[in-house]
């Protein structure tokens, strides 16, 4: 038992872990990005309008611009005008209004001098003139109207000079809208981080091929790069190193040009192909370490280092469960900080468990779950078969991870569960 708890020392929590690599990353430069590709990222400047919007006082529907006073007597129930011009939106009035007079407008159309209010074209007798042929050069006008009713002032929405959009908000479809209005097609963002993705492993072929005898795809470049993508990054999958030492240096090298973060998964437990130990002793500062978790207990991180290049790097486990989660755990919160990102935890809710999770050697259960709502509208976890670490349809099931905490035996069906939910849409 005392071994045991000697071997658990040597562990790193999650949160230790975590906080290790997080340490070595910093916020991106900033680039200049089109409207359409800034969705989810960080606005890296302040925007301040060089325009007001609208540019003029313009009209908030189709009818008639008048002067007020011309409708102020109660005592009067129709008012007749002469119409005396049309404008419509992105025409520039070219008459002036005076009493007695009445330009028809159309909704966006800027209010011509003189007048200071637009009745509808539904408080008019517009129809019934058409209909009865008569004079379509006058317009009677069946209501009382306020001053400015019916009119969007000149800068209502947006004032010239003002800041419109503040430094570090994360981008989302209103303020890329916002930003054309102002007249931006592209707009100063922290870029997103290019993150090259390696696997290794004699027995690996990229999808695609012919499987040989004895080979497997490799399934892990593809989920970690969805992984990648999904949390605002730019993947790049560079290929598969065989178990060789100096295949593998080569392609190391490769990875690090251009990219934010070197992603090599396999090659880091204990067994005796685990080159990725050896090349990182080679290549720069490297940490192995195990972590109190389950799956993805190895775990290596560090930087690898090449001439005067220096590229943080991520070693993840091999099997195809353990990589993901342990790419959740550590690689989504690396792309945050280097998007300029608050460093947001995973959303968690509680569930009741509706098949018991045991942990059988203190280490942090992530169990992948399926949760659901009941008909009393509670959720509900329910694990999504074998939990073996290579099982990859067992997380292609699930919407979430339940945890058991380390150093807890196990978790009872019926009992409120902890669970870490993806960042996907989810239907719960």
């Amino acid at each position: 038992m005392s071994s045991n708890n000697h071997y658990h020392e040597d562990m790193l929590s999650v949160e230790e872990a975590r906080d290790a690599i997080l340490k070595e990353f910093s916020v991106l430069e900033t680039e200049n990005i089109s409207l359409l590709n800034c969705m989810e990222m960080v606005l890296a400047e302040d925007i301040t309008s060089t325009i007001n919007i609208p540019p003029l006082n313009n009209s908030a529907m189709d009818g008639y611009a008048v002067l007020a006073e011309d409708l102020k007597n109660p005592e009067l129930n129709h008012v007749e005008l002469d119409i005396i011009d049309s404008v419509s939106a992105g025409e520039i009035p070219q008459k002036t209004i005076t009493t007695g007079k009445t330009i028809r407008i159309m909704t966006g159309a800027p209010i011509p001098d003189g007048a200071n209010a637009v009745v509808p074209f539904e408080e008019t007798d517009e129809l019934e003139r058409r209909e009865k042929g008569k004079d379509t050069n006058k317009i009677s006008i069946k209501s009382k109207i306020l001053h400015f009713q019916n009119i969007r002032k000149k800068g209502e929405d947006i004032l010239k000079d003002s800041k419109v959009l503040r430094k570090g908000i994360l981008i989302k479809p209103a303020h890329i809208g916002v930003a054309a209005s102002l007249g931006h097609a592209h707009l100063p963002v922290i870029r997103r981080p290019i993150v090259t993705i390696i696997s290794t492993g004699n027995e690996l072929q990229q999808p695609g091929t012919k499987l040989s005898e004895g080979k497997i795809y490799n399934s892990n470049a593809y989920s970690i790069a969805s992984l990648v993508q999904l949390y605002g990054g730019i993947p790049k999958i560079i290929g598969i190193s065989r178990d060789d030492l100096y295949e593998l240096k080569n392609i190391l090298i490769l990875a690090m040009e251009g990219s934010d973060l070197v992603v090599t998964s396999a090659g880091v437990s204990k067994g005796d192909y685990d080159v990725v130990k050896d090349a990182l002793k080679d290549m720069g500062k490297m940490s192995l370490w195990s972590v109190r978790m389950r799956p993805a207990k190895p775990l290596a991180f560090g930087t690898l280092e090449f001439k005067s290049n220096k590229v943080p790097h991520l070693g993840l486990p091999g099997n195809p469960v353990s990589a993901m989660v342990a790419f959740i755990q550590f690689g989504r919160p690396a792309i945050q900080i280097m998007m300029g990102k608050e460093l947001s935890p995973i959303p968690r809710i509680k569930a009741i468990l509706d098949n018991e999770i045991e942990n059988f050697d203190k280490r942090r259960v992530y169990s992948r779950v399926l949760v659901y709502k009941d008909e009393n509208n509670l959720y509900h976890a329910k694990t999504t078969g074998n939990q073996s670490s290579g099982v990859l349809t067992s997380m292609s099931m699930a919407n979430g991870l339940a945890i058991c905490p380390e150093y807890t035996d196990r978790i009872d069906k019926g009992e409120f569960v902890n669970v870490e939910m993806f960042d996907w849409p989810e239907v719960i």
